[in-house]
């Protein structure tokens, strides 16, 4: 039996005053993993804990676009190769569930109101999302976990950034760029979306881990060096049999267990 991990992010560039809600959904994992549960549970329900955090940029604390609408963006990947990603939605608080309704579908991602109107036939009631005044152009919020059968999964949520064009799109539901998971390896970024989108960071984070032979810590050391220092960058990652880690340029409220 694999001993279960779990790690989660509040968002590149954020701080200490919303470590309290990244704190609360790794409890909430963790309690799923030493319980039998299943990676994908673990990281549904911390992601879905954050974005019921108003302090946290997704969900609930989405941010205000420039027409005055909150559009959301999440994504879930396993590492049984089940993935999907939803973007720029609606009237839908945690779009992390939509995104899980597509991991046994034969598509993988949807977006806009495609998105919302298909979230109605699953039963995900619509509901309005007021979204935060807290200007940011950051971040988003992360898991990711191992359970007691070696399963990984990651899960991502994110809220936008303040006053960019409806409709927009950033790195955190683009596989490969805000999230990898594969039967090695697990990774999920935060931070400048564009520059993250660019780099592939993601899976380049994970193809650096096989290059150097399954070193978790240099592998996230070489995934922020690839950005300069004004470029604000977040990672955690875990591995198939090692710890999770959290490393970040700027502040980025990180939990892990064990």
């Amino acid at each position: 039996m694999v001993e279960p991990a779990f790690v989660c992010h509040g968002g590149a560039g954020h701080d200490a005053r919303d470590q309290p809600g990244v704190d609360l959904a790794c409890e909430a994992a963790w309690d799923v993993l030493t319980s039998g549960g299943t990676a994908l549970q673990a990281v549904l329900d911390a992601v879905m804990i954050m974005e019921d955090d108003p302090r946290l940029n997704a969900g609930t604390g989405g941010r205000v676009r420039d027409d005055g609408s909150v559009q959301l963006d999440a994504a879930v990947a396993t590492s049984d190769g089940r993935l999907g990603m939803v973007m720029v939605i609606e009237e839908t608080p945690n779009p992390v569930l939509v995104a899980a309704e597509l991991l046994d579908e034969p598509y993988h991602a949807l977006a806009g109101e495609g998105a919302r109107t298909w979230a109605d036939s699953k039963g995900i009631e619509r509901t309005p999302v007021v979204g935060s005044p807290r200007p940011v152009a950051t971040d988003t919020v992360g898991a990711i976990a191992r359970d007691r059968s070696g399963a990984l999964a990651v899960a991502s949520s994110t809220g936008g950034c303040t006053g960019r064009p409806a409709g927009g799109g950033g790195d955190t539901p683009m596989w490969g760029s805000g999230l990898w998971c594969d039967a090695n390896i697990v990774v999920a970024a935060t931070g400048i979306g564009e520059s993250i989108i660019e780099e592939l960071l993601a899976y380049r984070v994970a193809a650096e881990h096989q290059r150097n032979g399954g070193d978790l810590g240099a592998a996230l050391d070489w995934g922020i060096d690839q950005f300069s220092p004004e470029i604000q960058v977040g990672l955690i990652s875990l591995d198939a049999a090692g710890g999770g880690r959290g490393l970040a340029n700027t502040g980025m409220p990180w939990a892990a267990q064990p």
